[in-house]
């Protein structure tokens, strides 16, 4: 009888092991895009490749349109274990580290080539893990466009251009800084209120990249397109440092090897957003583009270069994406 018992225990024992070794980790990733925006698209694709290859295993449940918040927001629900992973700007991660300031920079990146040459590169290893003691570590990176300025009045063609110009920008200290530099003046709003802001008068204009006209719907607005390029600053997928702990050796994995084939398969559709969004933007919202010459806008954010490079940190980064140009 005792021995029965014992068996009995043992069995239970396992089985309950068993149980909670296929228990279903439930993971909740947020971020502030449309689910029609390429991002978005690839997040899914993202989420959807996990569960399939974990069996079920680990399933993630995307929360868009910063339902749950804007970008800092979600990152500090992120650290205090509300939220697991979010698609978040470099922009925004520099409140949490300053080395993020370095992808920030005005015209960092010599073209979307040198971009992904960079960015697929060592350097992008480096960088996921610099967040690391903030409770939380990257994945992956989207590229997030080149930026450019959209006004209602008038085009911004020259820097002078945006001399009493209220143009919206991240909550940046770079962001700040460059619209300064160029003679503007900058006004940090969270994305979902550009609209509104533009409406209303508070802001006479942004810098997006075009999916901004159409997907943002800020088209509806602004008329005028003036591809300055200034910034490309990449997204980030970061996941919390306690969720990555969740996982298996073989389900964490599964979970890096998803990501990279989320943003293979985001530079595909996102290439092709972007010329979509110029067409309709021309065509159907009578945006008027511009392509102005760059060199006065570069020569007038040399400073935050000067100002930047000060720190070993950042200098060290922006000399190493430099070279990997």
């Amino acid at each position: 009888m005792k021995r029965t018992l014992c068996t009995l225990a043992a069995a239970a024992t396992m089985a309950m092991v068993a149980g909670n070794a296929n228990a279903t980790i439930r993971m909740k990733l947020a971020h502030n895009l449309a689910a029609d925006h390429p991002t978005s698209q690839a997040l899914q694709h993202f989420a959807e490749e996990v569960a399939e290859k974990t069996d079920g295993e680990v399933k993630i449940k995307l929360f868009l349109n910063g339902v749950l918040g804007s970008e800092r927001e979600v990152l500090e629900q992120l650290q205090n274990g509300a939220v697991d992973m979010t698609r978040v700007g470099a922009s925004s991660l520099e409140n949490f580290n300053p080395v993020y300031q370095a992808f920030t920079l005005p015209y960092l990146f010599e073209s979307e080539e040198a971009f992904y040459q960079v960015m697929e590169g060592p350097v992008a290893d480096k960088i996921y893990q610099a967040s690391a003691d903030s409770g939380f570590v990257g994945l992956t990176f989207f590229d997030g466009g080149a930026r450019s300025f959209y006004t209602k009045e008038k085009p911004i063609n020259h820097p002078d251009d945006l001399k009493g110009q209220k143009i919206r920008v991240m909550n940046s200290h770079t962001s700040i800084r460059m619209v300064e530099l160029m003679g503007g003046t900058p006004t940090p709003l969270a994305y979902g209120e550009i609209y509104t802001a533009l409406q209303q008068g508070v802001i006479d204009g942004a810098e997006n990249n075009p999916t901004a006209l159409t997907l943002g719907r800020h088209g509806e607005v602004v008329k005028y397109y003036s591809f300055d390029e200034h910034g490309r600053i990449p997204d980030f997928l970061v996941i919390s440092n306690k969720s990555l702990e969740k996982l298996s050796d073989e389900q964490e994995a599964i979970v890096r090897e998803a990501a990279r084939n989320a943003t293979a398969f985001h530079k595909e559709v996102w290439q092709a957003a972007v010329a979509k969004a110029v067409v309709e933007a021309e065509e159907k919202l009578n945006v008027q583009i511009s392509y102005p010459e760059k060199d006065a806008f570069r020569k007038a954010v040399m400073p935050l270069y000067d100002e930047y490079r000060k720190d070993p940190a950042i200098d060290t980064l922006v000399g190493e994406i430099l070279a990997a140009q």
